[in-house]
């Protein structure tokens, strides 16, 4: 006979997890996988994983997520709110904590289990979420497991604006930009995201006695945990630290009371490759272009307005350079007299004097520019050099040939 296990798939803004679960609640299979976008192809490839692992067996499967309501539908899977699946897992696995915060890739929750069940979820802003902490991570050209690397070495944590990516950025570049050491910044990001979740969520209300702390970012960033830890003054007996902290929607949603839908592994995943159309279709612009040709004349307009390029090596006379130190880009361009642009380079990196030292060394190759005018370079690096702090600047520069 035929095995029946419970199954939970969370299918988030960002990650699709699924979890199964054998009669006693026993956890057979859990994955955490990024869906970038492809949430179908993913989940597909994570019921073949566990098909693979358990062998065949037939599914009592409930869904839950911000991105699984139309899922659901089409798959014919009932559906359960995160929120209750979130505290379903946690009674079940941990019915000693007080309080519960978890974060995902595009909301934040608080729910706490004492004086009555109180849940509070983010409204439309993903701010000091997953998202957030990942747009930041591109800001010091890393990621989220380089952040949480390299805060471990912070000694100072700055004041960083949370409620908005685009705030934030306005906080955080200008502290690369006045070579601020990247485990301060790193620290301040995760700092940022705490005082988001505790101010936005709670409320005032205390966050006390025993905390668990549950989804991806504070699964995988245990300095992100730490800094939730050191801002609420938990003792370490007051953390709950669950295993799979990552995967508790899921788990909770494997639990749903009301019971899944009784489906083995081949089925669903025939449905999956049969239900790939949307329940409704938005309104689409029209193209820009109508075809090939009109393309081929756009690109051929466009083209007449660009600057004519110079020889670098061979140039002698009068040049001007320009730079345009941005909120996220340098760029630099040469300019010769007859207006052409000999170098032309645009960077993404946070210290703005050394990227334009960088480049002016190596435009093409190392000795480029020292070819066209030592004494010329040599001025131009004292200038760079004697500033940390570069916003936008434009250097007249005579060749003394």
């Amino acid at each position: 006979m035929t095995k029946t296990l419970r199954a939970g798939v969370d299918i988030g803004s960002t990650t699709v997890k699924l979890a199964i679960l054998d009669e006693n609640g026993t956890i057979l299979f859990g994955e955490y996988l990024r869906h970038r976008a492809q949430t179908r192809e993913t989940l597909k490839q994570l019921i073949e994983l566990a098909n693979e692992k358990i062998g065949d067996a037939t599914l009592s499967v409930s869904i839950t997520g911000s991105g699984a309501l139309g899922i659901a539908r089409s798959l014919g899977l009932p559906f359960v709110q995160e929120v209750v699946s979130v505290a379903t897992a946690i009674s079940t696995y941990h019915p000693e904590t007080d309080v519960a915060v978890e974060l995902g890739g595009e909301d934040a929750k608080i729910i706490y289990f004492r004086g009555g069940l109180d849940e509070r979820m983010n409204g439309v802003c993903a701010g000091g979420t997953g998202s957030f902490i990942d747009q930041m991570a591109a800001l010091l050209q890393t990621d989220a497991a380089g952040l949480n690397e390299a805060a471990k070495d912070a000694k100072t944590v700055y004041p960083i604006a949370s409620r908005c990516g685009v705030f934030a950025k306005t906080d955080v570049q200008p502290l690369i930009n006045d070579g601020a050491a990247r485990a301060d910044i790193a620290a301040s990001i995760f700092q940022a995201v705490v005082t988001q979740t505790v101010s936005g969520l709670a409320c005032g209300k205390p966050i006390r006695g025993k905390v668990a702390f549950l989804g991806g970012p504070l699964h995988f960033l245990p300095e992100l945990k730490k800094a939730f830890v050191k801002t609420l003054k938990l003792a370490p007996e007051d953390v709950v630290d669950p295993e799979n902290s990552h995967l508790f929607a899921a788990l909770g949603a494997a639990m749903n009371r009301d019971g899944g839908a009784k489906i083995s592994f081949s089925d669903l995943l025939t449905r999956l490759a049969e239900q790939t159309g949307c329940d409704f279709e938005s309104k689409r612009l029209e193209p820009l272009f109508s075809g090939e040709d009109e393309y081929g004349a756009f690109l051929e307009r466009h083209a007449r307005a660009r600057v004519g390029r110079g020889d670098l090596s061979s140039y002698a006379g009068r040049c001007y350079l320009g730079i345009d130190a941005g909120s996220t880009t340098t760029k630099l361009v040469l300019i010769g007299e007859e207006g052409r642009g000999d170098l032309d380079r645009k960077l993404m990196d946070g210290d703005v004097v050394w990227v334009v030292i960088r480049i002016l060394w190596s435009p093409t190759n190392e000795s480029e520019v020292w070819n066209f005018d030592a004494r010329m370079a040599t001025s131009l690096w004292a200038t760079l050099s004697s500033s940390r702090k570069c916003s936008i600047s434009f250097f007249r520069l005579w060749s003394y040939s």
